[in-house]
């Protein structure tokens, strides 16, 4: 039998994070019955106002240009080593924020292929992200390389098998995300990675459903790049600059392709010749985007407070919550659980699949409930730890079991 509302709102009183909540600005929509597309769009820090605000006051208005060498230089890499610390799993000196996530692909893609000359091929996931695809193609069309597409399940992700069976002598590069957007599959990302290096491949993932929400473990695993965004489980906001993370024993042959004075040895030397900047932050190109990463720095250190772990177990009891109220109350109506049932291969949303459910979104859109829909047929039922909670998820579910009742 599923849980009440009485046992949620139990599970609300019991929850270690629950005091988090209450550090982020509460939506102004009075309608609102829960806001579950915090994958997506992270929900603003009430520390992002204040960041925000000493900024443009106190940084830029009171210190002007001065600003620069009083720490906004250092930003990107001050703040990549936090978050690598919080989330990644990845030591001092291996990540950098800059740039959109698919910039950031782009130049991983790019400087990975140049350590591996002479092989033509990368394997990647037919299922993927749509933009990680078309970033893909584009590198391959560039450079006149061959993709081998892995035709993944929709309703879970990439195995290392699949993987294995598309490995070779000329494959330069695996570019796979690490939760799929779809479906919350969590990938074998050490396996996988295993699997590249025997063949010697490179690695490049995407970790923009992980960062936040899942611990990842980037040195550990032996993952070469990595790429995500901030403005989903990390809170900075939306087009929030991105992140990228390049394993320390690439870096000193590592050539990313958009040569910048920021990514240069000696940024206002202004020589005529590129020479790029030691280790990580030869990554970035232009000019830092300060405003963008006051968001990434207050939505890190709430990570950083809350503890990537806990983080995780409260995301894998909202999602188990979601999938027992989905097979009590929606699979008599003819709604599936189109994501991984076991936890330990899910990230942090639930899918509900119908043939409607372009319809039943927009209903539940309507009546409070903020989902998304995804093609063809998914309902992305999306749970941000920090900032949702077990009552407000049962009672989004409860919304949902009326109107996929009267729609059926």
């Amino acid at each position: 039998m599923a849980l009440t509302l009485h046992d949620a709102r139990r599970l609300d009183e019991r929850d270690p994070l629950r005091s988090f909540r209450d550090r982020f600005i509460a939506p102004a929509d009075d309608g609102l019955v829960a806001y579950l597309d915090g994958n997506s769009l992270g929900r603003p820090p009430k520390a992002t106002w204040e960041r925000l605000n000493s900024l443009v006051t106190r940084e830029w208005g009171g210190r002007l240009i001065r600003a620069w060498s009083e720490g906004w230089m250092e930003l990107p890499d001050r703040l990549g080593d936090r978050l690598g610390e919080a989330a990644l799993g990845a030591a001092p000196g291996q990540v950098v924020i800059a740039d959109s996530t698919s910039v950031c692909l782009y130049k991983m893609m790019r400087g990975a292929l140049a350590l591996r000359p002479g092989r033509t091929e990368i394997v990647t996931d037919r299922h993927n992200f749509p933009t990680d695809n078309y970033i893909v193609q584009g590198v391959a069309a560039e450079l006149g390389l061959t993709l081998r597409w892995i035709d993944s399940d929709p309703d879970a992700g990439v195995t290392p098998d699949q993987v294995a069976a598309e490995l070779g002598e000329r494959t330069a590069l695996v570019v796979l995300s690490h939760v799929a957007y779809r479906s919350a599959w969590l990938a074998d990302l050490p396996a996988i990675t295993a699997l590249a290096r025997r063949r010697g491949a490179l690695t490049v993932w995407d970790l923009c459903h992980s960062a936040g929400c899942v611990p990842v473990r980037l040195d550990e695993w032996g993952a070469d790049f990595a790429v995500g965004c901030t403005y989903k489980y990390l809170n900075a906001g939306p087009g929030a600059p991105a992140f990228a993370y390049v394993r320390r024993e690439h870096q000193d042959a590592f050539r990313q392709p958009l040569w910048g004075w920021m990514g240069g040895d000696e940024p206002f030397a202004m020589e005529h010749d590129y020479r790029p900047a030691p280790g990580v932050r030869r990554v970035l190109s232009g000019t830092p985007p300060i405003v963008g990463m006051a968001g990434v720095e207050e939505g890190v250190n709430l990570v950083a407070e809350a503890g990537i772990e806990r983080i995780h177990a409260k995301a894998v009891a909202l999602t188990e919550l979601v999938v027992a109220l989905a097979d009590e109350w929606l699979a008599p109506h003819g709604v599936r659980v189109a994501s991984p049932r076991d936890p330990q291969r899910r990230g942090g949303h639930v899918t509900l699949a119908r043939p409607d459910a372009a319809d039943l979104a927009a209903r539940l859109i309507d009546a409070g409930v903020i989902i998304d829909f995804r093609r063809p047929d998914g309902i992305r039922v999306g749970l941000s730890p920090l900032t949702t909670g077990f009552a407000e998820t049962w009672q989004a579910m409860d919304v949902m079991r009326t109107i996929v009742a009267e729609s059926r």
